[in-house]
């Protein structure tokens, strides 16, 4: 098998309102798609990620039921040109930064929590090859 992406991850939340404003207002993925009581999703790059309230994904009938809680963790790419200036502005927007890791080759991630107690991580492309 041969796979080119992760075209969508998943993250679970309590409040769909707060998702958006989080999401879309600070971290500017735009919307593709919401549905009161369940979900919404938003454009990452060429991915999607999904933000599902869990309560009402648990028990589904249509789609496989999923759900998770916890600290769940999702990592967003980031030219290595736009590393600094992301966190610039992230940091300008109020977002604490909760952690930042030193990997090989000095190449850097950082760290911070979504409004629901997930991690989120910035990280410059390459950090993988």
């Amino acid at each position: 098998m041969k796979y080119t992406q992760i075209k969508e991850t998943c993250l679970y939340i309590s409040d769909l309102d707060l998702a958006e404003s989080f999401y879309h207002q600070v971290l500017e993925m735009p919307v593709i798609s919401k549905a009161e009581g369940r979900h919404i999703f938003f454009r990452c790059g060429s991915s999607v990620l999904l933000c599902f309230i869990a309560e009402a994904t648990k028990f589904e009938q249509d789609l496989p039921p999923h759900f998770a809680h916890g600290k769940q963790h999702v990592a967003f790419e980031v030219s290595k040109r736009d590393y600094l200036k992301t966190k610039s502005n992230l940091l300008e927007k109020g977002i604490t930064i909760t952690h930042e890791q030193e990997w090989r080759k000095n190449q850097m991630s950082f760290y911070f929590d979504d409004p629901f107690g997930n991690v989120l991580e910035i990280v410059p492309v390459g950090i993988w090859d």
